[in-house]
């Protein structure tokens, strides 16, 4: 029998995540026998701390093909992105392309492949900010558009697709980051990331902050950090590439706030260490938001909606935006999170569902 040719495309921190749960289960029977693999990597984020030491930790195998991208302006990061995977994608001339997420490399990949009238998978379908300003949306509504299979991480994810029409194949499979953050929970017990920071847990913040809306304000996220210099509490700071760039830009030097102790970025198991010793988690990521609930960490995050729109009734997610006031209510606050569900994300095999899925899509064709 003729193996089914998938090709995935990542090239950001979160999609290695999302990424090496696919590739887990592809490496096991039955769909060892089924699926010829390939992988393209971006080259989006190209840090070691960003990307090699994520595909040490979690096993993922060497991307057959990197495009070496790395940082431009949008438009023309995305263009380069297209013309180096039309490339591939014309040489390999796959059944269907995997894409994932929201980023750059997500709306890259699925243009390319719509461009050549190949099959597009995208996991995490369906999330919506219902903010057009917002890069993440933009592309994440751009490539629902053209996609064939749409793997949702959420029900309200479903219902959100059903709402704008969309109601062939389109399935519920869970979170491919649940998953993976399930397998790894063994391996979190050997962490030193607190020794060397030199803090104890649950007597310290974790922040981390890398999204355009926040970067584009600049002096209200100083404005942030001067309120939180206010507070005798520590608090850990990975900084993103992107962000430092543009403190650096700003003149803004996080060292003179005593409190702030700003680091490179870190990798996967310690970013979870982390996040399940921190007393609270101050982040405008998506993904830190469900890890901090999966972690019973209590997050407040620094935007005004979120995608993960369960996490707000479970009281783990409180907004505040960029008001200091609300900030500083919300690390005073004492949160517990009410109605744990650890069922929102599905049970952990949404890799198994999506390949089976793409399975039963491959015969009908």
């Amino acid at each position: 029998m003729k193996k089914v040719k998938i090709i995935s495309i990542v090239g950001a921190r979160p999609q290695f995540i999302k990424l090496a749960a696919v590739a887990e289960r592809m490496s096991f029977e039955p769909f060892r026998k089924t699926f010829l693999h390939i992988i393209i990597h971006t080259g989006q984020h190209y840090d070691y701390e960003m990307s090699k030491i994520f595909f040490q930790e979690l096993n993922l195998p060497e991307a057959d093909y990197h495009l070496e991208v790395k940082s431009q302006l949008p438009s023309e990061q995305i263009g380069r992105m297209m013309e180096g995977i039309e490339k591939v994608l014309l040489k390999e001339r796959p059944d269907i392309v995997v894409v994932y997420g929201d980023t750059n490399t997500t709306v890259a990949g699925a243009i390319s492949a719509a461009h050549l009238k190949i099959p597009i998978a995208h996991i995490e379908a369906g999330l919506r900010s219902f903010r057009r300003d917002m890069p993440e949306e933009i592309n994440r509504v751009l490539t629902d558009r053209i996609s064939s299979l749409f793997f949702c991480p959420t029900k309200t994810a479903v219902q959100n697709l059903k709402r704008e029409g969309q109601t062939k194949n389109v399935y519920f499979v869970g979170d491919v980051m649940y998953d993976v953050f399930l397998s790894v929970q063994k391996c979190l017990k050997q962490r030193q990331i607190l020794n060397t920071l030199g803090v104890c847990k649950k007597h310290y913040l974790l922040m981390t902050v890398h999204r355009k809306e926040n970067l584009r304000m600049i002096k209200n996220l100083i404005k942030i950090f001067e309120c939180l210099a206010t507070l005798k509490e520590t608090i850990i700071f990975p900084v993103h590439p992107g962000t430092q760039r543009c403190l650096n830009e700003a003149g803004c030097d996080v060292k003179k706030f005593k409190n702030i102790k700003a680091i490179k970025p870190i990798g996967y198991l310690d970013m979870l260490y982390l996040e399940k010793n921190a007393r609270k988690i101050i982040t405008d990521s998506g993904g830190v938001q469900k890890e901090a609930y999966w972690n019973k960490t209590p997050c407040i995050v620094l935007r005004d909606e979120t995608e993960w729109k369960e996490l707000t009734t479970s009281k783990c997610v409180i907004l505040v935006g960029n008001d200091e006031k609300k900030l500083l209510s919300a690390l005073n606050k004492d949160c517990k999170i009410h109605r744990y569900n650890d069922k929102i994300f599905g049970n952990g095999n949404a890799a198994d569902k999506i390949l089976d899925k793409i399975l039963e899509w491959s015969y009908l064709q």
